[in-house]
């Protein structure tokens, strides 16, 4: 079935039969060789040629198409297949569904080894596009080129992007002409900036020589209708600088907040930066259930408000609380969920390392005039101890919403330890989560499962699980 070169393979007329990891496709050899193949979809049959060889499978490009999966739609966007921010664009949004809730379920089977309840069909996004609120873009002198326009014989003049990392390629943008993820204005702003800074040519940053103006540009939205733009200078030309945001606040009215830093060290994070207020406030507001929550350039919040809203929702239904308990909050982040349960908690807990964001946690509850939560900033293995737990209270109830990488298994064994009736554990990736409650099943039940999709047109899936004490 395949035949060898010093360098590739090449399989012919390969079924593909499954979606796999970084939302590529899976198929097999007829050897049992796995392949993970770009740009394919379930049911489709194809030639491929491999670009890599791992000890246990291929990565491979497709090079012909026998015959085309019935689970395929034509994409939407124009950058797709280079920009690869959405890659499943090319498969129908119900086949979508029906592969995130497989990973979900799988994960939780295969690395968990977990018994699991029925029912747990996952919850799809009303929104498939255009649910962003949050968009960031990078500024690069050197974009990214097309074939024809590398073998072109022109010479190409204009080499600026501002737009998206080429997936595996840090120092290469795609310029961007639309994105289908955030509403407007968020395109017409970031064309006019690029159109703006190249009439006037302005510096864009060259990230290998680490040299340039402008770096990195950031659009937010609000449910309230509120929008953030901040931009990320390399270095200061307070001419050029003032020139670019008089722009964008004449052009574009509708923003409430425009920002800037100057970031000239080798990384974009703006975490440790000044975030300086140009015009405008220094923050958007959003709104839930009637709850505002302040968000500045600095804040996490679920990059989909329309569907955190249906999380959150089954979160507190998940906890199935009666006003009567103590609730903890792990990794509670700018407390959001804390203050959505609360109201009918008698007290709720909020932990989270990062200090800006218990910060913004504690004001946005005394906004919202909530008075029956704490947070605390620290390490959650550290703080999350028996000493804290003494002096605050064994809860009734924990929610954990922990990063990627899951909980600390001393966090586990704390949990463990104190037993609280239920645990309401959300995950943005159910392969550790299905680790994790590996590690409680011998004392905890899994009564609920419910995925969520919270990004369309991605390979992303979060999933919430409800346990109950043995």
């Amino acid at each position: 079935m395949g035949r060898k070169n010093r360098r590739v393979k090449t399989f012919t007329e390969v079924e593909v039969i499954d979606t796999g990891n970084k939302g590529k496709a899976v198929a097999k050899t007829e050897e049992g060789q796995v392949i993970f193949v770009d740009q394919a979809v379930p049911g489709d049959v194809v030639d491929v040629t491999t670009y890599k060889k791992r000890k246990s499978f291929f990565q491979a490009r497709v090079d012909h198409f026998h015959s085309y999966s019935a689970r395929r739609t034509e994409p939407k966007c124009i950058h797709f297949g280079t920009c690869g921010g959405c890659k499943w664009q090319n498969m129908k949004y119900e086949d979508q569904l029906y592969f995130k809730e497989k990973e979900v379920i799988q994960n939780l089977q295969r690395i968990g080894k977990l018994d699991l309840p029925e029912n747990h069909q996952i919850l799809g996004s009303q929104n498939q596009y255009l649910y962003r609120n949050k968009m960031e873009f990078s500024f690069s002198n050197q974009r990214w080129l097309t074939k024809d326009e590398i073998d072109q014989k022109d010479e190409i003049k204009n080499k600026t992007a501002l737009g998206f990392h080429i997936p595996g390629m840090w120092d290469k943008i795609l310029n961007l002409n639309e994105c289908h993820l955030q509403a407007e204005p968020s395109n017409s702003i970031r064309n006019a900036v690029k159109a703006f800074a190249d009439k006037h040519q302005m510096e864009f940053f060259n990230p290998r020589d680490q040299e340039g103006f402008l770096r990195t540009l950031m659009i937010r939205t609000s449910s309230t209708g509120e929008i953030m733009v901040l931009l990320q200078f390399f270095k200061e030309d307070e001419e050029h600088r003032k020139l670019l945001l008089d722009f964008i606040a004449e052009k574009f009215p509708e923003v409430t907040s425009l920002q800037y830093v100057i970031n000239s060290k080798a990384n974009d994070t703006i975490y440790d930066q000044e975030v300086i207020c140009y015009h405008g406030k220094d923050h958007i507001m959003e709104e839930m259930e009637g709850l505002y929550f302040k968000i500045n350039a600095k804040s996490f919040y679920q990059t989909n408000s329309a569907q955190a809203f249906e999380l959150y929702k089954i979160t507190r239904d998940f906890a199935q609380l009666t006003g009567e308990e103590l609730v903890y909050d792990l990794y509670t982040g700018t407390g959001t969920i804390a203050q959505f349960v609360a109201k009918k908690a008698k007290k709720v807990i909020g932990i989270e390392a990062v200090p800006e964001a218990i910060e913004d946690a504690k004001e946005n509850a005394k906004r919202n005039q909530i008075g029956n939560t704490e947070f605390f900033a620290g390490d959650m293995k550290h703080i999350f101890t028996s000493a804290f737990i003494t002096e605050h209270g064994t809860p009734d109830v924990i929610i954990t919403d922990p990063p990627r990488d899951g909980m600390h298994k001393e966090v586990v064994a704390q949990i463990l330890a104190i037993s609280p009736k239920r645990i309401v554990y959300v995950s943005c990736n159910s392969a550790t989560q299905a680790r994790d409650l590996a590690l409680m099943k011998e004392h905890y039940q899994i009564e609920k499962i419910q995925p969520v999709d919270m990004f369309p047109q991605t390979q992303h899936v979060e999933n919430v699980v409800s346990l109950k004490l043995k």
